[in-house]
């Protein structure tokens, strides 16, 4: 009988825990209950970094010195914001934001 293994999840830390435990439990057996209790609406978008955090992670995408976001991610869409918005203290990368 195979390991089935569920994991409370938000955040670096938690993405950090599921990048190692992934490689001794296979991913398939592993399921994951993101936090939402930070998700936010922005510019008319949904944004829920703790799941984009851990999805990031697992697939092999985070930026390691942040710990979030994109790795060689870019930010010329906000900077276009802050001409028309103070509100970009939420660090949205360009290609964040197909997600």
């Amino acid at each position: 009988m195979a390991l089935s293994v569920a994991v409370l999840a938000g955040g670096v830390g938690a993405a950090r825990f599921l990048e190692g435990l992934v490689r001794v439990v296979p991913a398939e057996n592993v399921t994951v209950i993101g936090n939402t209790g930070d998700d936010l609406e922005l510019h008319g978008l949904a944004i829920c970094p703790d799941l984009d955090t851990v999805t990031y992670t697992l697939a092999g995408l985070s930026d390691p010195e942040r710990g979030w976001g994109l790795a060689n991610e870019s930010f010329h869409a906000l900077d276009a914001l802050r001409k028309f918005s103070e509100d970009t203290w939420f660090q949205l990368g360009d290609r964040d934001l197909s997600t």
